[in-house]
């Protein structure tokens, strides 16, 4: 059977220099995941409430300003597929990664077996997820982990057009090196392309060897205008 189009489109990416730039920041963009009407009907899907399986206040949980909803099973077309055609290509880097800190490497080469595994340990609830910013909103640094079993790697994908459905909304990562201040990157996503950051830390080489630096990740004040995000972790939550 030939590759699906969710297949070509992650093969599409430079994998080598994605893999450098992971590497060197702890994200790195990718190519464009989702077509213009692709996007559009993810955004207008964010109102039927029968695909959401909660919906979280970032403000009143003080984790910035905005809303978010996790996707209820089954997590609908293209979440599914899109992680499928992605985990081959992020497997290696996590087990390198993994290598490089002497730590273990739980994550058999197929994701479904992967999820069967979070599942057997109480990690059974999707955690794709569709986040809305408005003006003035915006997303507190945090990590997203939901268990003990983590899959190192994830992806968020912009389903809006920046400088013409909102202003501001840069994606940003912030780490802390070891003994140094903390060194910031921020990204502004193009409709439709996907950006692959780690889930909590990232290997640093040292004098040492190698060292485990935390990294987290949220997003600048939208400015105006409305921003929606798709964002793709690799394993389910407690």
């Amino acid at each position: 059977m030939g590759a699906t189009r969710w297949q070509r489109r992650v093969a599409a990416g430079d994998w080598a220099a994605i893999t450098a730039e992971l590497d060197e920041y702890g994200g790195a963009q990718l190519p464009s995941l989702l077509t213009v009407a692709e996007a559009a009907r993810l955004r207008r899907g964010y109102a039927d409430d029968d695909r959401f399986r909660a919906t979280v206040d970032m403000g009143r949980h003080r984790y910035g300003s905005g809303q978010y909803r996790y996707f209820a099973a089954p997590e609908p077309d293209p979440i599914g597929p899109l992680k499928r055609a992605l985990y081959p290509h992020l497997l290696p880097i996590a087990r390198d990664w993994a290598a490089r800190l002497g730590q273990e490497a739980p994550w058999p080469d197929d994701f479904d077996e992967w999820l069967a595994q979070c599942h057997r340990a109480g990690q059974s609830r999707p955690t794709a997820l569709m986040l809305r910013y408005g003006p003035g909103d915006w997303n507190a640094l945090h990590r997203d982990l939901y268990g003990d079993l983590v899959f190192p790697l994830q992806v968020v994908i912009n389903l809006s057009d920046p400088g013409v459905d909102y202003d501001g909304g840069e994606f940003l990562l912030v780490e802390q090196r070891p003994r140094a201040q903390s060194r910031g990157v921020a990204v502004q996503l193009q409709q439709g392309h996907g950006y692959l950051f780690t889930t909590r830390d990232r290997p640093v080489r040292s004098a040492r060897g190698w060292s485990r630096v935390p990294v987290r990740h949220g997003v600048s004040p939208v400015r105006s205008g409305e921003r929606y995000t798709l964002g793709l972790i690799f394993h389910d939550a407690s």
